[in-house]
C-alpha cells in the first residue's frame, strides 16, 4: 500500500524531474563545453596565424622558433636548436613559448 502511494506521489514530480535535467544540461554546458569550444577556437586562431620567426610549443613539449610555414600542407618547421629543424604537424603546435629571462 505505502509502495501505491509512494508512486503516485512521484507521478506528479516529471515535470519537475525534466526542469531538473535541462537544467544540469545547462549547468554543463556553460561551465564545460562552452569554455573549451572558446580554447579550441584560440588555438586555431593561433595556428592559423603561425609566422615565420615566431617562438612556438609544439603538443609534446617541444620549443623552437617557426623557420616556413606550409598552410596548404598543414607542416610547420621549426628550428629546435641552431641548424636542427623538424617538421611537425601544424595542429601540434599549441601555443607561443614563454619569454626567457
Amino acid at each position: 500500500m505505502n509502495t501505491i502511494l509512494a508512486a503516485q506521489a512521484a507521478g506528479g514530480g516529471g515535470s519537475s524531474m525534466i526542469i531538473m535535467l535541462v537544467l544540469m544540461f545547462a549547468i554543463m554546458y556553460f561551465f564545460m563545453i562552452r569554455p573549451q569550444q572558446k580554447k579550441q577556437k584560440e588555438i586555431r586562431n593561433f595556428q592559423n596565424a603561425l609566422a615565420v620567426g615566431s617562438k612556438v610549443v609544439t603538443g609534446g613539449g617541444v620549443h623552437g622558433e617557426v623557420k616556413k610555414v606550409d598552410h596548404a600542407e598543414g607542416i610547420v618547421e621549426i628550428e629546435v636548436a641552431k641548424g636542427v629543424v623538424i617538421k611537425v604537424e601544424k595542429s601540434y603546435v599549441f601555443a607561443a613559448a614563454p619569454e626567457q629571462k
